[in-house]
């Protein structure tokens, strides 16, 4: 097991990935509780991993302790925020990787590495012991090469969790802008799984989105102002730029938080009629390291638009890859499901996996 370094492991600093934070970390006094499955299952911990900075966003690099290096081309972004966690399963460091997930954060450098990831439900993981960053977004989460390994990450985060006997057999597939290429891998990875699918369109997403935006400026500046206001140069210029405009969100927090209640309805009426729902993990293929300049924001939200709505839903997704015709990068599937349905969600992905494989 490799833990991302928001993630309390008794004995050692926490630093969220970051020089204003780690200047001041002691060792911790003891484990956070989503760890407690682990150590009773005698899984070894082999490390904490690095993340973008204060979990902040989905790129992954790191100006303080080094980017970690994108198995599939280290020319590409990791993605983020649990980028070593992503890393450290592609390159066989550990069996599972615990993450988290706010925005995207298991689901994007999974996508981006080529690995599986499970955003699990908001509350199903107990986030006691965990750095904060939009308390009612977060979420913990296994990082893994295969299904097969999202199902051991739950089983260590929850003793006694077994999968759905079979899969759903009906998936609503959402069309999306994404790029045409991982758009048409989407509807081949369903059409081998054999699955019953029919076309099902979101129109609470714009819904979706702003309620995650309000929720999430607002919480992280609770979160992390202080820590920026204090150490401005123990933080990134890219962590400080996100704080200072989280004040154009936190006005629009109570509309963001009506919205929010008005996208779980929504949702809740599509999962009457379908069982889970189907769309890529992002629209895009991981872009260049050296691509990262100027103004960020329209690639930041290209990246998370199709995962952070899920975030304010509070329902959990995989995200697993799949092949693209002519193209040497996979891209990724993701599966939604509603409350506390991991266990379709993975014997459903599970199916999948074998269809593409």
């Amino acid at each position: 097991m490799a833990v991302k370094d928001i993630i309390d492991v008794a004995g050692v600093p926490t630093t969220a990935g970051s020089r204003a934070v780690a200047d001041a970390a002691q060792p911790a006094e003891r484990d956070a509780t989503c760890l407690a499955g682990c150590r009773g299952a005698g899984a070894r911990v082999v490390g904490k991993t690095n993340l973008h900075e204060l979990a902040m966003l989905p790129l992954g690099t790191n100006p303080w302790f080094g980017t970690p290096r994108n198995p599939l081309d280290p020319s590409l972004i990791p993605g983020g925020s649990s980028s070593g966690s992503a890393v450290a399963v592609a390159d066989a460091d550990a069996d599972v990787a615990l993450g988290s997930d706010t925005g995207g954060s298991v689901r994007i450098p999974a996508a981006c590495c080529g690995v599986c990831g499970l955003k699990t439900t908001h509350g199903r993981v107990s986030l006691d012991g965990v750095w904060p960053l939009a308390p009612s977004l977060d979420t913990i989460g296994p990082i893994a090469t295969s299904i097969a390994g999202l199902v051991l990450g739950m089983e260590l985060l929850e003793p006694g969790f077994r999968v759905a006997a079979s899969p759903a057999q009906r998936i609503g597939r959402v069309r999306t802008s994404g790029l045409p290429e991982i758009e048409s891998a989407v509807d081949r990875a369903l059409l081998a799984s054999e699955l019953e699918i029919v076309e099902m369109e979101l129109t609470a997403w714009d819904v979706g989105s702003f309620a995650f935006a309000g929720i999430y400026f607002a919480e992280l500046w609770d979160a992390d102002h202080e820590l920026v206001d204090q150490h401005p140069d123990g933080v990134g210029e890219d962590i400080a730029n996100t704080v200072a405009m989280s004040e154009t969100f936190r006005p629009q927090l109570a509309e963001a938080v009506r919205q929010r209640d008005l996208w779980r309805s929504s949702l809740n009426g599509v999962f009457e009629q379908v069982e889970l729902l189907a769309l890529p993990t992002m629209p895009i293929f991981p872009p260049r390291l050296d691509a990262l300049t100027g103004d960020l924001m329209p690639l930041l939200i290209e990246l998370s638009k199709h995962a952070s709505l899920f975030n304010a839903a509070g329902v959990p997704c995989t995200a697993q890859p799949i092949p693209v015709t002519h193209a040497r990068l996979p891209a990724s599937l993701q599966l939604v499901g509603p409350w506390n349905r991991e266990e379709l969600l993975l014997a459903t992905a599970s199916k999948i996996a074998a269809a593409v494989a």
